[in-house]
C-alpha cells in the first residue's frame, strides 16, 4: 500500500510519500518540503504572494504523487493553524482542488496534537515510569502533549506560533531585551494551562518536534553518533545556543551554516519560547524527534 501524506503547515508544507506491507514498518519513498510563509502578512489572511507560492508547491506535489503512483484515494491532505484561521482559506482550499484535484482537510488544534503524539512516540523512547512533555511549535500554533507510551494526559493547542510571535514581538535587528522580555511574560500568561497541567502530571523531560528542534539538532548533536530517529541534549547545553541567537542580527545568523535559510527570521522567538518553557516546567533533559503529525497519521492509515 503506497500513502501520501500532505502537512500544509503556516511557514512550511510538507509532502511524505511512504509503503506500508502487512507486518512491516513503513517505508519512506520521498520526503519533500517547501518554504510558504502562509502567515507572511498576518494569521488571519493569506495575502497574494504566499497564496500562489501555495498553489505552485502543491501543483509540484500532485506531480510527485502521479509520478510515484500514489491514488488519490491514498492522498490526505490536511491544513493546520493559517487554514484554521485565515478568511480566505476556504478560497484557497478549493482552488487547490480544482487545479490538482488534492482534498484539504482542515484538522483542529486537538485532532493535530494527537497525530503528534503518535508520531513521537514511535521516534522516541519513552522511560518505562513517568510522563514526558512534547512540543511541536509551528509558524501559527503550538501544540503541547503530557504523555507516556501508553496514552495522553492533557493536550492543547496554542494561536501563538512562531510566525505570530514574531509579528507581535521582534521589531529590532538584533531583538531588543525588552521584545524578549515583552514575549516571555506574553509566553507565561498564555500558558497557564499548561503551567496548571504540569503541577497536576509532572514530566520528567521535554519532546521537541519539528522546526525549531531540528535547529537544535542540527548545532547540538553529532549525526554519525545520534540515533536515526531522535536526539538527546541538556538545557545546559541548549541555554548558550538560545543566547546566540538572542544576540545575533538577521545578517549573522544567514551566514551561520548550520541554520537553514528558512529559518534564520524566526529562530530567536522560538527559542525565546522554548527556554520559557524549560524554566516554568523545570525540565533539564530535551529529546528531539525525527517523526511528527505525518508519521503519526501514516501509523493510523497502516491500522485501517
Amino acid at each position: 500500500m503506497r500513502c501520501a501524506v500532505i502537512d500544509l503547515g503556516t511557514n512550511t508544507f510538507h509532502l511524505l510519500i511512504a509503503e506500508h506491507h502487512t507486518g512491516q514498518a513503513w517505508q519512506t519513498i520521498l520526503k519533500q518540503r517547501r518554504y510558504i510563509k502562509l502567515a507572511e502578512d498576518g494569521i488571519h489572511r493569506i495575502g497574494p504572494a504566499a497564496f500562489a507560492r501555495g498553489l505552485e508547491a502543491l501543483r509540484g506535489y500532485k506531480q510527485e504523487l502521479d509520478a510515484a503512483g500514489v491514488p488519490p484515494d491514498r492522498v490526505r491532505a490536511m491544513g493546520t493553524a493559517a487554514l484554521r484561521t485565515a478568511s480566505n482559506a476556504a478560497d484557497f482550499i478549493e482552488q487547490v482542488r480544482q487545479e490538482t484535484g488534492i482534498r484539504t482537510e482542515v484538522i483542529s488544534g486537538d485532532r493535530e496534537a494527537e497525530l503528534i503524539y503518535k508520531g513521537v512516540r514511535q521516534a522516541v523512547p519513552f522511560p518505562e515510569q513517568g510522563r514526558m512533555l512534547i512540543m511541536d511549535i509551528g509558524g501559527g500554533s503550538v501544540e503541547f502533549i503530557l504523555a507516556d507510551q501508553e496514552q495522553v494526559f492533557w493536550q492543547k493547542s496554542f494561536p501563538i506560533g512562531v510566525a505570530v510571535l514574531h509579528r507581535h514581538f521582534q521589531h529590532s535587528d538584533p531583538i531588543a531585551p525588552e521584545e524578549v522580555a515583552a514575549e516571555s511574560r506574553f509566553l507565561e500568561e498564555i500558558l497557564a494551562e499548561l503551567w496548571q497541567a504540569l503541577e497536576r502530571w509532572p514530566a520528567r523531560a521535554l519532546i521537541g518536534a519539528s522546526g525549531t528542534f531540528d535547529v537544535i539538532d542540527n548545532f547540538l548533536l553529532d549525526p554519525a553518533t545520534k540515533p536515526l530517529l531522535y536526539g538527546q541534549t541538556s538545557r545546559a547545553a541548549f541555554e548558550p545556543l538560545c543566547e546566540k541567537f538572542i544576540y545575533s542580527t538577521l545578517a549573522e545568523r544567514r551566514a551561520m551554516p548550520l541554520l537553514a535559510p528558512e529559518r534564520v527570521e524566526l529562530i530567536v522567538v522560538a527559542v525565546v519560547l522554548i527556554r520559557v518553557v524549560l524554566e516554568k516546567a523545570g525540565l533539564n533533559d530535551i529529546y528531539t524527534s525525527a517523526y511528527a503529525m505525518k508519521e503519526g497519521l501514516l501509523e493510523e492509515l497502516g491500522s485501517s
